[in-house]
């Protein structure tokens, strides 16, 4: 019965995620362009006109909601019947504070701005303080090159390295409409699957209430005109916190065990490289590319993957949707890896050498073309002209259709302003 309910409550906290981040998204995008709180065009950014930056905090909002009404509906039977319950979702306390910790860091970088050092600064101290107020971290590979536990000395510097390396990496590839919240949701979507393979109820709820809560936003952000919003530096900074969790959460010692039997040949380090191997590839390849420059790996540029797809002409949206089926197909193949039981070691090998080859692959192919001009080049920036969608009569329905709570409100602001006018007359 309680498996009924922990269930019923993923799908509770997962719907009204999404209905909170549905219902508070207007009024969040109204404070932002009011306030001016908007991200303006330079000449490394893809959009030509200043776009509202708050989109973070209406999906943090979301999460928190469809939390709250989950572990809700979900303690009530037991309530009811003078029953003690126990909360799956009770030891989240350590994530959801790192969250907050970062969706004020970013909100601050997002109106004021803030240094990279001290950024780095805030992104070790979350991730230090993640794992000692959860008393986890990654300490243990389960059997990979022949490791099992490792030593907290060896594991928190690991952990800590590689929780700010997917925060940033998380950070870096949000250039384009939809990419980083499509790729977070699409890894919410994965990584949650896989909390509840192995029972993980706590994990599976906050992945999936994650995914619906940036649904609303992917939807507007993508498809949306005068209600697209970005989503942020609060934004990525809490999902990439979230995916730093989701790969402690995975990779630590105390997590069940039933899904990593022998039979099964499951090698969890894999999986999560494939599950974020978009964006930890993509970021890896432009750090490498910066410091053979002689530039601070932190200095923004023009060379990520999909800048090298914009170069072609192809469209926010198909780049968003290329990167994501990249993601996912990476992810497949570690799946059938593990379903013809390769070797625990190779499938790691495996997932690097598919994610260098379609991450680090596709940009180098695509630079080369685009470098030297090619007839085969000639040839993608014909096909890429196809990708635009906008001024389809379908894309403008649906637009129009997502634009007009933001319309209708502009409307009404202006019909007050011209009422209060008027009496002042």
């Amino acid at each position: 019965m309680q498996t009924t309910y922990k269930v019923l409550m993923l799908l509770i906290s997962a719907i009204m995620a999404l209905v909170a981040v549905r219902w508070i998204y207007f009024r969040i995008l109204s404070i932002a362009k009011k306030k001016n709180v908007v991200d303006h065009p330079d000449f490394r950014k893809l959009q030509k006109h200043p776009v509202p930056v708050m989109g973070g905090i209406a999906v943090f909002f979301g999460v928190l909601v469809g939390l709250l009404v989950g572990n809700s509906t979900y303690a009530l039977p037991f309530l009811l019947n003078h029953e003690p319950v126990d909360l799956p979702s009770a030891s989240l306390l350590p994530v959801l504070s790192a969250m907050g910790i970062m969706l004020y860091m970013g909100a601050i970088d997002d109106m004021i701005g803030m240094s990279a050092v001290k950024r780095l600064l805030i992104e070790v101290g979350a991730v230090l303080g993640l794992i000692m107020s959860s008393g986890g971290c990654i300490d243990t590979f389960r059997g990979m090159w022949g490791i099992g536990a490792l030593n907290w000395w060896i594991a928190v510097p690991l952990t800590i390295f590689a929780g700010v390396g997917i925060i940033n990496a998380v950070n870096m590839i949000d250039g384009v409409n939809g990419l980083s919240s499509g790729i977070c949701m699409t890894c919410s979507v994965l990584f949650g699957v896989a909390f509840v393979r192995i029972m993980d109820w706590s994990n599976a709820v906050l992945a999936f209430s994650m995914a619906a809560a940036l649904l609303p936003f992917f939807i507007h952000n993508v498809f949306g005109s005068k209600s697209r919003m970005f989503i942020g530096d609060a934004g990525t900074m809490v999902m990439g916190i979230l995916m730093t969790w989701f790969t402690i959460s995975t990779l630590r010692a105390p997590t069940m065990t039933e899904y990593y039997t022998p039979v099964l040949r499951t090698n969890m380090v894999a999986m999560c490289l494939a599950i974020l191997s978009v964006p930890v590839f993509d970021t890896l390849r432009v750090m490498i590319m910066r410091i053979l420059k002689g530039s601070s790996p932190f200095k923004a540029d023009m060379t990520h993957l999909h800048h090298a797809f914009i170069q072609i002409g192809v469209s926010h949206s198909i780049t968003a949707l290329i990167e994501i089926l990249i993601d996912v197909t990476i992810v497949g193949i570690w799946g059938v890896c593990v379903l013809l039981r390769v070797n625990l070691d190779w499938q790691l090998y495996i997932v690097l050498m598919a994610a260098l080859l379609m991450v680090w692959g596709t940009y180098f192919f695509l630079h080369y073309h685009t470098d030297k001009q090619t007839a085969l080049w000639k040839r993608m920036t014909q096909w890429s002209r196809k990708t635009h969608l906008g001024h389809t009569a379908w894309w403008l329905r649906f637009q129009a259709f997502l634009d007009s709570p933001e319309v209708k409100n502009s409307d009404d602001e202006g019909h007050h302003r011209y009422e209060n006018n008027h009496e002042n007359d």
